[in-house]
């Protein structure tokens, strides 16, 4: 039976068996609305005369996406009692995305971020409300919980201001979001829980190559009822498929959470998922472009899918210096980058997934065999 409130005391950030709740989980269903949103439009525009001006947007919405996500993810990582107040606070949230979803539409035909913006400051009202309770119950961290609910109130104040002032001021705002937590956690850190915030960005990682799947066998499936060009849709619903399953296997290929040893490097690693989330999903609007237009158009494929593999080679394949694998991502990026000039580029794009995959396991398993010591990570 859910206590409708309990003091917010910090959790362990080595609490055993510490996985993602079901409020987390439905958390992160409702944000597959706003995903979908914002991939579809980024569809829309890979096929429209403002190709320029639609990436972009989406740049920026799922900016919005993404950071919301990532706050209450580390903040639930580090204070989630479970109570009533804690889950009714969460649930205004999940309203937020949602109106913020209603809104990206608008954003991508008309350039009016007014109801998206209301969305994204619903959320992050709410957020403020649960850093105010934490800084109440949590004396030892509370002017950190007081920074981070400050930081993010001012930060509101500028968002509702922005349509009504200069496009490009969208930068320094949004710097100014992000480095509210580098500000907040120099006076105390907070007890998120590395185990915890991994799983968490593994199936925010799902959601958004889950967002792909979607993406290629709804415009697939259109393109199957129109009765043309069954063949190259066959090769571009193959070639899509085996990029998302490659696109898994290289993301969950070895555990994540020994990355996270400091602050320094946590933040990195939190932050360097933009990037990742990101190109995932566009993935999803690339495949749904080509096959509308049964047209192999590589690079609306292959640049996302460059994104993708550079940010995990820098993320997570990196730092655990195995310089062969290094070299094989680095090399598999220019790969990728260079199949839109091959007759078919996304079988083509395919195939140095599947190739940058297989690897990656023979050599990542070559390093634990002679470094013994990494098969416990």
């Amino acid at each position: 039976m859910t206590t409708w409130y309990r003091r917010m005391a910090p959790r362990a950030m080595h609490e055993t068996h510490r996985v993602s709740t079901p409020l987390e989980l439905f958390f992160d269903l409702c944000f597959v609305v706003a995903v979908s949103q914002a991939a579809g439009q980024l569809h829309h525009a890979l096929g429209g005369d403002h190709l320029g001006v639609g990436v972009l947007h989406y740049v920026m919405v799922f900016f919005a996406v993404w950071w919301a996500w990532m706050n209450f993810s580390w903040f639930a990582s580090a204070y989630d009692t479970d109570d009533g107040v804690y889950r009714v606070t969460t649930l205004v949230q999940i309203t937020g995305v949602l109106i913020l979803a209603a809104g990206i539409p608008r954003v991508f035909t008309d350039d009016d971020w007014r109801i998206m913006i209301a969305g994204y400051v619903v959320m992050r009202l709410a957020m403020v409300a649960q850093w105010l309770r934490a800084a109440q119950s949590d004396p030892e961290r509370r002017r950190c919980a007081l920074r981070y609910a400050g930081g993010i109130f001012a930060v509101q104040i500028l968002w509702v201001l922005w349509p009504l002032l200069p496009m490009w001021l969208f930068v320094p705002f949004g710097l100014l979001e992000v480095a509210i937590p580098v500000w907040a956690e120099r006076v105390a850190q907070t007890t998120w829980h590395p185990h915890h915030i991994t799983e968490r960005y593994g199936l925010f990682t799902l959601i958004v190559l889950g967002e792909s799947v979607l993406a290629a066998t709804t415009a697939t499936q259109a393109a199957l009822d129109s009765g043309h060009g069954v063949g190259d849709l066959v090769a571009l619903a193959a070639g899509g498929l085996v990029i998302v399953f490659g696109m898994w296997w290289l993301y969950f290929d070895r555990p994540a959470h020994y990355l996270l040893t400091s602050l320094r490097t946590s933040i990195f690693w939190g932050y360097g998922h933009y990037a990742v989330f990101a190109a995932a999903a566009a993935v999803g609007a690339g495949l749904a472009e080509a096959v509308q237009a049964h047209d192999h158009i590589g690079w609306a494929i292959a640049a996302p899918v460059a994104v993708y593999v550079l940010s995990l080679w820098v993320l997570q394949v990196r730092p655990r210096k195995e310089y062969l694998v290094d070299a094989t991502h680095l090399a598999a990026v220019v790969l990728i980058l260079l199949t839109p000039l091959t007759p078919w580029p996304v079988p083509a794009t395919a195939v140095v997934v599947v190739v940058l995959v297989v690897v990656s396991v023979v050599l990542g398993q070559r390093s634990i065999l002679e470094r013994p010591e990494r098969s416990a990570l």
